[in-house]
């Protein structure tokens, strides 16, 4: 039987980095009765590694194939073979591909969201936790809190800026949005793997990896243990409506990963410098299409050396991630409710792992690390 002193919690999205992560963690906590993971995409599709599978395939676990923009399925994930309300919704549904068109994320971020929180208040869910993104800031280089003006630089920023207003007029809902920074860890397919990636490949090339703007360009990280941690914590901290960061202490920059980079695949790398890439910037769909152009078959023959048929990981850049725009936040606003981040900041160590995560599953070429 069920421990009913401990709280039901409804993953959505529960499937993907975080998602996997977060499931994860309460399972080898033993922090849930029982959890319901809802999600388009299959545990056994989703590349995880042993110890990710193996939670999903714990007892307490159930997951449930669902297309969270479809109100049906929205009402089955929350009710469908529930006997009481879920104590804690936890929502990482939504598009997270850059370079969409307009429609979708309207449908996959803010209905979706919209949608799922409603459903959420009418259930009489205790506590709705909205993961939104640090990119809803201005990307000028200050350090943002969580009252700051909001001036976001990427789409899915645009509409996770929509989904969070949306959240404050719902009745009945108690809920807190977080905006963590860049997010890293076993599992990470968008945050820094597309750069790694690019160090594999610079490594095949034998060339120096040049990254535009400087070294000083703020992308600012969050290791996924930490994010989980405060994930969970916040189903009990802080106050309905409230907003809170997630950042390490590390004031991770461009070239800070560029050091981790130049160890782990032994390459030299360089800054285009704030001259050449405002000449870039004039056509930066232009330069970004050629850049990509020459990332892709070297990866792609290094993956075929290795006997790699299939990989979700792709050095592609997005346009969007390309411009001056600093990710630069304070994510000391929850240590005040009592949270500690654990992992201060990023290093060798800790991509080394999120690599070897990938290379357990076949899906990253091992022989390109130095």
């Amino acid at each position: 039987m069920a421990d009913t002193a401990k709280p039901s919690v409804l993953v959505l999205g529960g499937t993907g980095f975080i998602g996997r992560n977060f499931v994860h963690h309460l399972v080898v906590n033993d922090l849930a009765s029982y959890i319901r993971v809802a999600d388009k995409v299959l545990p056994q599709t989703a590349y995880m590694d042993e110890a990710h599978a193996a939670s999903f395939a714990s007892p307490i676990v159930e997951f449930r194939q669902a297309n969270l923009t479809n109100d049906a399925s929205i009402e089955k994930a929350f009710t469908d073979g529930v006997e009481t309300p879920f104590r804690f919704v936890i929502n990482l549904a939504g598009e997270t591909k850059y370079s969409q068109p307009e429609t979708v994320y309207a449908e996959k971020i803010a209905q979706l969201t919209t949608k799922v929180a409603t459903a959420a208040a009418k259930h009489g869910v205790e506590r709705f936790v909205e993961v939104s993104t640090a990119q809803v800031y201005d990307g000028n280089k200050k350090t943002k809190s969580e009252d700051e003006k909001l001036k976001p630089w990427t789409n899915i920023a645009t509409h996770k800026v929509q989904a969070e207003e949306a959240l404050a007029g719902i009745d009945g809902l108690n809920y807190v949005v977080v905006r963590p920074a860049i997010v890293y860890g076993p599992g990470d397919v968008a945050g820094i793997a597309p750069r790694i990636i690019c160090g594999a490949v610079y490594k095949q090339l034998g060339e120096k990896m040049e990254f535009l703007w400087t070294k000083d360009l703020a992308i600012n990280t969050v290791h996924v243990d930490d994010v989980v941690r405060a994930l969970w914590h916040l189903t009990s901290h802080g106050e309905s409506g409230e907003v809170f960061n997630l950042a390490d202490k590390g004031n991770t920059n461009q070239g800070k990963v560029n050091e981790i980079l130049e160890a782990i695949f032994g390459i030299d790398t360089k800054f285009a410098g704030k001259i050449k890439s405002n000449l870039a910037r004039v056509n930066l769909s232009g330069v970004t299409e050629t850049v990509n152009e020459k990332h892709l078959k070297p990866w792609s023959d290094l993956c075929k050396a290795a006997g790699i048929e299939n990989t979700p990981l792709t050095p592609y850049l997005d346009q969007e991630l390309l411009y001056n725009n600093h990710l630069c936040i304070d994510g000391s606003k929850i240590e005040g409710t009592g949270f500690t981040y654990e992992v201060p900041e990023i290093n060798e160590e800790l991509v080394r792992a999120q690599i070897a995560y990938h290379v357990s599953q076949g899906i990253f070429p091992e022989s390109s690390l130095q």
